[in-house]
């Protein structure tokens, strides 16, 4: 019998691990506050590094349709990408809130984005929750106005495009995962000037890298536009050279993964960016270096590229980031 196979595994396996156990060590601390909105209560998690006091940076993160706060930090049966930002909280001294949508008529969770024709969201005042948790960290001296930042996955990241156009006080920057801007819009015409991070997949199945019908297999509701066309929008508004500064193709990690992360900028550093990470061969999945969702859930949602940290890359895109 040839062992070296299993002991790969079995080293493989104790690498990975080891990782999350580190990770885990290094995590913040968690609380569950509310806010009051017209829509009611509205709960969200806010993870806080230990022993800091304020004002410090906070980042906004939105779970996707069916998900949950307690998901996006890795409370789910399944590993969250976005839980990566437990120990970002801690190391960079950051306060990370995860909001919790609500259910719409598909009795779902989900956010009231952009999307006119997305029939199945909640309709609910997302904006007003969003403002209602950054006002109350603001007054309460824990968190920096000028210092508020996005990042959403799928449907929380059309949720972010949103928040970029209509929250105030705007934030400095926003990270939309899986996720372009609605082609039939309830959204502002004017947007704000915000740097703005998107990260797709080219075979994303669910929100088509190109653009059109939004959902999964047979059951599809409401259009966005593609991927490029997102980009060119926040180019546009940002007043921003339709050529990118820097290109750059992410080092290839693992035999196993087919898919290839290239990261473009437009724009100088502490100025307004546009920043696309595009996945050739990706599906409807957050990259990950730690957090892997498995081949059954590749399966359904398309191929998780495995070459970059998706919360690490959206932090260090926000960090130099203050508002105007």
């Amino acid at each position: 019998m040839n062992l070296r196979p299993c002991i790969q595994l079995l080293a493989i396996a104790c690498a990975a691990l080891a990782a999350f156990a580190g990770a885990a060590a290094q995590a913040s601390t968690q609380h569950r506050l509310n806010v009051t909105t017209a829509d009611g209560r509205r709960d969200y998690i806010l993870s806080s590094p230990d022993g800091a006091s304020g004002p410090l940076p906070l980042v906004l993160v939105l779970h996707g349709h069916l998900g949950t706060a307690a998901n996006a930090f890795g409370a789910g049966a399944a590993p969250s990408p976005l839980s990566a930002w437990l120990a970002i909280a801690q190391r960079e001294r950051v306060l990370v809130a995860a909001l919790q949508g609500l259910k719409g008529t598909d009795n779902h969770t989900g956010w009231h984005d952009c999307r006119l024709d997305a029939i199945e969201d909640p309709v609910t005042d997302d904006v007003s929750f969003a403002q209602g948790v950054v006002q109350s960290l603001v007054q309460s001296g824990r968190a920096d106005p000028h210092r508020i930042y996005v990042m959403g996955m799928s449907n929380g990241g059309m949720m972010a495009y949103r928040l970029a156009l209509e929250m105030h006080p705007t934030p400095a920057a926003i990270a939309a995962v899986s996720s372009t801007m609605a082609s039939k819009n309830a959204c502002g015409e004017t947007p704000p000037r915000v740097s703005v991070l998107l990260i797709n997949g080219t075979a994303d199945a669910i929100v088509p890298y190109g653009g059109g019908k939004v959902g999964f297999r047979g059951h599809k509701t409401g259009t966005v536009i593609g991927a490029d066309a997102t980009r060119d929008f926040w180019l546009r508004a940002d007043h921003l050279p339709a050529a990118p500064t820097s290109s750059y193709t992410f080092p290839h990690r693992s035999a196993d993964d087919p898919t290839t992360a290239v990261r473009q900028v437009y724009g100088q550093p502490g100025g307004l960016q546009v920043e696309t990470i595009t996945i050739q061969d990706g599906g409807h999945v957050e990259p990950s270096l730690l957090y892997h969702y498995g081949w059954f859930y590749s399966r359904l949602v398309g191929t998780q590229n495995q070459d970059l940290e998706s919360a690490e890359e959206a932090w260090t895109f926000f960090k130099d980031k203050v508002a105007r």
